[in-house]
């Protein structure tokens, strides 16, 4: 089994993942109009984190996540800039 992550955005799941890289690359769902992501996520209802799972079967049964990962702004756009055109 492999790892599951799943992304939120102001409490609500964006997207996931089977890493991390993945999982921050399903922010482009919620890119700011100005680009600005540190605006973005300085808004304290925005909260961006990463839950990580032990496997998609955990994430399913409602399991606890094994970590909750807080998201930096500069996360979120390495990542994007990873995505192809």
């Amino acid at each position: 089994m492999s790892e599951f992550f799943e992304a939120f955005w102001h409490g609500e799941g964006v997207g996931d993942g089977s890493d991390l890289e993945e999982a921050l690359q399903a922010y482009v769902t919620v890119k700011p109009d100005d680009n600005d992501w540190i605006a973005a996520c300085a808004v304290k209802e925005a909260a961006p984190r990463i839950e990580r799972f032990s496997s998609f079967e955990a994430y399913l049964d409602n399991k606890d996540p094994l970590e909750v990962i807080e998201v930096s702004p500069q996360m979120i756009v390495v990542a994007i800039e990873q995505l192809p055109l």
